[in-house]
């Protein structure tokens, strides 16, 4: 399929492009990046689709880091066909499948399946290994035969390796390997049966709190243990001021380290908790407005390097039920473009190179894959968006299985238009 964008401002962090540009799609690749097309004798190329992209910003394709696609053994909540086709109408062309499955993704068995499955998807999917067996802490997985089988990393999401020596070992395989580790930092004898950020709202609701320590100590220990070791280490979700503090000095210190964080943790705060909402509860959870700043601050000041979004849909059943019995997690591809752009370029916290970076060269740039970019001779992975359409997120509207969301009515300016995937449109807004 041959497709032509018209007239659309070109945003390319990776190759320095920036302005109005043509790009011309042919047979899934980067066949042309041009001024004006037409006055470059290419006529003879025949477009199936012409694309006027006059207003929009043209963008290489999202890569989200951190996605809950359910499958194997939740499909109930979430499976890769559905995710993947969320993940398109957020302008995602590739994503990370997290292993906290059931059973997990901690074998090669599991991961050819998923990569059997992903062959179907609307996006690209790569899944995370288990970092141990079951994710029950006590063994470590075959992480070599998870990457030969095709996993892109390894991960223990959704609890921390509390074994530092097993977990050391790990890191010291991983760095052998060259792939990342992302970091899920929760040090869980002090979580205990926490619900909410312990603070003012926890004490109004009369819920456990979480307290920032349970974030803090295990990313000080793991990026002590990346400096040791010499892996490549990926905070997952960062939530805390303190987390963001350690990042930086991490990095001048010339550790490689990288962190994430996600939209509700620069946009929510626990005060924005209405009331006994499970739509509000999400590991780590709504921290204090102070945190919320610093979130902001960092990804500013790009000592956060990426903007995922830990998807993790729930049936309507699961998440009806009171905090205290609800699970975690809340859903994303469909709402994170949309208010990152409002609540961070809008604002003029972040620039929209820096969303770019942030939400695709960044990322791919983790991954170590050839993505992230609008260079001539590429996968054709494009994503349009509307910077000025203004609408009301409605989560009845969504494509994933989950409608778990504390956005549900909020108001956001700017839309994905066209998600191309391999030289394909896999979404078109109607």
């Amino acid at each position: 399929m041959n497709i032509l964008i018209k007239n659309g401002y070109v945003i390319d962090p990776k190759s320095n492009l920036e302005g109005y540009y043509d790009i011309l799609i042919k047979d899934g690749m980067i066949w042309k990046v041009s001024k004006n097309l037409a006055t470059e004798n290419v006529h003879y190329i025949t477009a199936n689709r012409v694309i006027d992209a006059s207003g929009k910003y043209v963008m290489p394709g999202f890569i989200d880091l951190h996605v809950h696609l359910r499958e194997p053994g939740y499909e109930y909540k979430e499976d890769i066909l559905s995710g993947s086709r969320a993940a398109a109408a957020g302008g995602f062309t590739t994503i990370c499948a997290m292993p906290n499955t059931n059973p997990p993704m901690d074998c090669e068995e599991i991961i050819k399946a998923v990569i059997d499955k992903a062959k179907d998807a609307f996006v690209n999917v790569l899944p995370v290994g288990a970092i141990t067996l079951g994710q029950e802490g006590k063994e470590i997985s075959d992480i070599p035969a998870l990457v030969k089988a095709g996993a892109i990393a390894i991960s223990e999401d959704g609890k921390s390796v509390m074994n530092s020596d097993l977990y050391a070992v790990a890191l010291k395989q991983a760095a052998r390997l060259g792939i990342p580790v992302f970091a899920h930092c929760e040090d869980k004898a002090l979580s205990k049966d926490g619900v909410i950020n312990e603070g003012d709202k926890a004490k109004k609701l009369g819920l456990p709190g979480i307290s920032n320590s349970v974030e803090d100590i295990i990313v000080a220990r793991d990026i002590i243990l990346a400096k040791e070791t010499g892996a490549k280490l990926h905070l997952c979700h960062c939530s805390t001021e303190g987390s963001t503090y350690m990042l930086k000095i991490a990095k001048e210190l010339g550790i490689n380290v990288t962190g994430e964080t996600c939209p509700h943790y620069f946009t929510l705060s626990d005060s924005d908790i209405p009331g006994d909402d499970s739509n509000y509860k999400m590991n780590p959870p709504l921290r204090s407005r102070k945190d919320v700043e610093a979130i902001k601050n960092a990804l500013k000041n790009d000592i956060l390097d990426i903007i995922a979004t830990d998807h993790a849909p729930h049936s309507e059943e699961e998440k009806s039920r009171p905090m205290k019995n609800a699970p975690f997690g809340i859903v994303g591809l469909e709402t994170a473009f949309s208010v990152t752009w409002t609540e961070l370029v809008t604002t003029g916290i972040i620039s929209c190179r820096q969303l770019v970076e942030k939400m695709s060269v960044n990322p791919a740039k983790i991954l170590g894959i050839e993505k992230g970019c609008i260079g001539e001779g590429l996968t054709a992975d494009v994503v349009i968006v509307d910077p000025e359409t203004e609408y009301v997120i409605d989560k009845n509207k969504f494509l994933s299985k989950g409608k778990n969301t504390p956005f549900h009515g909020k108001k956001v300016k700017g839309r994905v238009l066209y998600t191309i995937v391999s030289g394909y449109i896999k979404y078109e807004l109607n």
